[in-house]
């Protein structure tokens, strides 16, 4: 039996978040993809340690690649252990992929993970296709923010009484 969307999204163990992504770029679509790991990078993400800082993501081949995403090596690893910034191919339907690679030449896009986790004991990471912010569209972006953080602390002054 299928599970719903919704039964989907509470099921994730978040490991690691690229906080700064919604902050430089404009995003247009998502999409959740596998990752190809060795065992012991499996090991390692299931302690919580990850980092997405310098993360993006490439098309070469008609494939989709996840590079700079730092994975430490496990500390109970031997001469198994693997490299922390390899290259790590990301799984897509062929149909997604043709998309993207369409998407990606036709206009100033790119793709960025917005986060890595486990779900169904599996590895997923969120791709958005994005395009990157101006300094001028993050200051509007800021200034909006800081209209609704006014507005709605207007609100529970009134609801309180207070002004």
């Amino acid at each position: 039996m299928a599970k719903n969307a919704k039964d989907n999204k509470s099921d994730r163990k978040v490991v690691a978040t690229n906080r700064k992504a919604r902050h430089n770029y404009s995003i247009l679509d998502t999409y959740e993809a596998g990752v190809v790991l060795q065992g012991t990078e499996v090991k390692s993400l299931r302690e919580g340690q990850a980092s997405m800082a310098d993360a993006f993501a490439t098309v070469d081949d008609g494939e989709i690649w996840l590079r700079n995403l730092h994975i430490p090596e496990y500390h109970h690893g031997t001469w198994t252990n693997h490299a922390p910034r390899r290259n790590r191919k990301l799984l897509l339907h062929r149909r997604q992929i043709d998309t993207l690679v369409g998407k990606i030449r036709d206009g100033n896009l790119t793709l960025v993970p917005l986060s890595l986790y486990f779900t169904g004991g599996k590895v997923k990471v969120e791709l958005a296709l994005a395009r990157g912010k101006q300094a001028h569209d993050k200051r509007q972006d800021i200034a909006r923010r800081d209209a609704q953080r006014e507005v709605t602390r207007e609100l529970g002054r009134r609801a309180k009484g207070m002004s």
